[in-house]
């Protein structure tokens, strides 16, 4: 299975995915688009992983993705304090990936019906329905 995680601001979320899928599905193929150089930085450290930074690599991750995971905000535009372009947005909406999106209540944008949790407690949540997907 090909998981693409996206994460933008200072990828500490997607960081946390990353080394929790690692764990826990080492046999997967994961790769990491950021929407900044300092994201897709952080997501990479001490990985052998595969990632790429932008607009452009978001698009093409989301083409080639069997299961896409980041925060709510990659399907809005101009989320992520304005890191989603309108084209990141629709990319990652119109794949035919599954999305995991985490529920994550910053910049701007709220879910309702969500309790605040850790996030420790999101990313465990994620990883289930990544099993989920590999038991369908």
């Amino acid at each position: 299975m090909n998981i693409l995680i996206i994460d933008g601001q200072g990828g500490k979320l997607g960081k946390q995915l990353v080394n929790s899928i690692l764990k826990r599905y080492p046999e997967h193929n994961v790769t990491v688009a950021g929407t900044n150089a300092v994201a897709t930085s952080s997501m990479l450290k001490g990985t052998q992983l595969r990632g790429a930074t932008g607009e452009n690599a978001v698009i093409v991750g989301a083409r080639k993705a069997d299961v896409i995971i980041g925060p709510v905000g990659i399907v809005i535009a101009d989320a992520l304090l304005g890191e989603i372009s309108p084209a990141m947005a629709v990319a990652v909406g119109q794949s035919a990936a599954v999305k995991i999106l985490l529920p994550v209540n910053r910049c701007d944008n709220l879910v309702a019906g969500i309790t605040d949790q850790s996030i420790n407690v999101i990313i465990e949540d994620a990883l289930d329905k990544i099993g989920k997907i590999d038991n369908a």
